[in-house]
């Protein structure tokens, strides 16, 4: 029986214009089996976890757990968990870290001044520090989601451990199961998908130089799907590397059509036209579903470079 990520490989479906929206990562370390919806259906108290998931609405925070690769033993109770918050809008992208005893003082964080990046929001409350070892790789196993991210999520995520390459960790859910394997890197926030071991490490390799790698990059959480293709689409037109080095500036328009206003940090800016299109042939957009989906995919149509005048107006 054909997977779903199997199918959408076959059909060379694009990842660009895909990844989860997120100006902030929350992170939390919870060991153990997870279930679908894994804030409330792990060995995290799901009154904790419904608290969380209605405390970051509306905020630009996403909350996800984690948990170190290898065989999770069943236990209810961790002495002392790590956390990690990451803001992944250019011009102030940060990752800091702490470590908890009681995962309730998560409710104490200003979840709105989290998401507008005031890393300050984390510090305070968590005695938390900037993070200074490798780039976090975040790698979706989350098999009761779909059995795509278990069947290659964990292997990945077991290999890239063993070569001690990154700072590994399994998380729950990055969306686009049938992009397995799929991986985030933080603190840029770029997402990856249909990703091998040897790409992994080249990626955070680039990570490390503040670069970012385009082939496979499904985009920065930092946007929604048409700025995440259209900022995509300019680094690959003139090969911009620089992790930081662009930026969504503003976005005009409304599905099926968006004009997407793409800022360098030199001063140049492009205007680029994204336009939302249906998948073809139908597929499955999870092994778990019951019928065929055409998933919306983002087509760019045009990419123009500004002269200064049109830049200051727009």
């Amino acid at each position: 029986m054909s997977t779903c990520s199997s199918v959408s490989r076959n059909l060379d479906e694009p990842v660009a214009g895909t990844a989860p929206v997120a100006r902030t990562w929350l992170l939390l370390e919870q060991p153990g089996p997870w279930g679908a919806k894994a804030l409330t259906s792990s060995h995290l108290d799901p009154a904790l976890g419904r608290a969380l998931e209605a405390a970051v609405k509306g905020t630009g925070v996403r909350v996800a757990l984690v948990r170190r690769p290898g065989r999770h033993a069943d236990r209810h109770t961790l002495a002392e968990r790590r956390v990690y918050a990451a803001h992944t809008v250019p011009g102030n992208v940060w990752l800091h870290g702490a470590t908890l005893t009681d995962p309730r003082r998560l409710l104490d964080l200003d979840l709105a001044a989290l998401g507008k990046g005031d890393r300050r929001a984390f510090d305070s409350v968590l005695e938390g520090a900037p993070h200074l070892g490798d780039p976090l790789a975040l790698v979706c196993t989350n098999g009761k989601r779909d059995r795509c991210c278990a069947l290659l999520g964990r292997p990945l995520a077991a290999e890239l451990a063993a070569s001690g390459d990154g700072d590994v960790w399994e998380v729950t859910h990055l969306g686009g199961h049938r992009f397995s394997p799929t991986v985030l890197v933080l603190p840029h926030g770029y997402a990856y998908g249909r990703v091998q071991g040897h790409a992994v490490k080249e990626i955070l390799h680039s990570a490390r130089q503040g670069r970012i790698v385009v082939e496979n990059c499904r985009g920065s959480s930092a946007w929604e799907r048409p700025g995440q293709a259209a900022e995509l689409a300019v680094r690959t037109a003139v090969g911009e590397e620089a992790a930081q080095a662009l930026d969504v500036v503003r976005t005009d328009g409304a599905a099926p059509r968006w004009e997407v206003t793409v800022a360098h940090s030199d001063g140049r800016h492009w205007r680029v036209t994204v336009v939302q299109g249906a998948a073809a042939p139908p597929r499955p957009e999870s092994c778990a579903a019951s019928v065929l989906g055409s998933p919306a995919r983002m087509e760019i149509t045009a990419v123009r470079e500004l002269s200064v005048t049109a830049a200051l107006a727009s």
